[in-house]
């Protein structure tokens, strides 16, 4: 048995209006955010077991203080319930156990994550991919390209949300998104993958990086009340910044 956990919206208790502190969070949300600390980044640090393709056994997650008032319905509603397929569950193929991983994301390095490689040639290889950021970011990006920092991949989808098919980590109020051409970085060497949900990755060349010579173009994100609607309209939604 295998799901994808997909991770949830936001919604205030009650139906009430959402609080900034920990408790005002959604119990969804709050194990979202636990799950994805634990999986991607503090596992080894949390004593927690992890396969080497980032697997955790459900039963030593439940286990985990940090996790004390959670039950294994809880982590199946949030396999359920979530929308952008960042953990895997699944069943152990020895003891049949369940375990959850997450797809990407991490600072932990994990040796096999069913990352298939993209060849250059291959019919799934995008022309192009973006990343999404924020305007602030901006300059250091137009001068020393995306950095993957902590991370061991940058992110990069194949289009914007809300474009059909396609599955992103971009958060919804980014303002930025920088298109990248694939093939061009391909035929330099960098490496892509895709991952089980649907999300490119890259590892930059040998300085983790992305340079601003694989940019095809840079895209201001217009922030209106029917952004999801007008990412879809890109002559209408967005502003070309000067990449000179």
């Amino acid at each position: 048995m295998e799901r994808d956990v997909r991770e949830s919206g936001r919604r205030g208790r009650g139906g009430g209006k959402r609080r900034g502190n920990r408790d005002g969070e959604d119990r969804d949300v709050r194990l979202s955010k636990s799950l994805s600390y634990a999986l991607r980044h503090g596992a080894a640090q949390m004593g927690l077991n992890m396969t080497s393709g980032g697997f955790v056994m459900v039963d030593d997650i439940l286990s985990h203080h940090q996790f004390r008032g959670f039950s294994l319905e809880d982590i199946e509603k949030v396999v359920a319930s979530n929308d952008k397929q960042r953990f895997k569950l699944s069943r152990h193929p020895d003891n049949g156990k369940l375990q959850i991983r997450a797809n990407q994301g991490h600072s932990l390095q994990v040796a096999d994550l069913d990352l298939r490689e993209v060849r250059p040639d291959a019919p799934d290889c995008p022309r192009e991919a973006v990343h999404g950021s924020y305007l602030q970011h901006w300059p250091s990006i137009r001068t020393q390209g995306l950095d993957r920092m902590a991370r061991t991949h940058i992110h990069l989808a194949p289009g914007l949300p809300g474009a059909e098919e396609v599955i992103s980590g971009m958060r919804p109020n980014c303002t930025l998104a920088v298109y990248i051409d694939v093939p061009k970085a391909l035929a330099d060497g960098v490496r892509f993958f895709w991952s089980s949900n649907g999300v490119l990755l890259t590892p930059g060349n040998a300085e983790g990086k992305l340079p601003s010579l694989y940019f095809t173009r840079a895209v201001r994100l217009k922030p209106t009340s029917e952004s999801s609607l007008l990412l879809s309209l890109p002559a209408s939604a967005a502003v070309m910044l000067d990449l000179r």
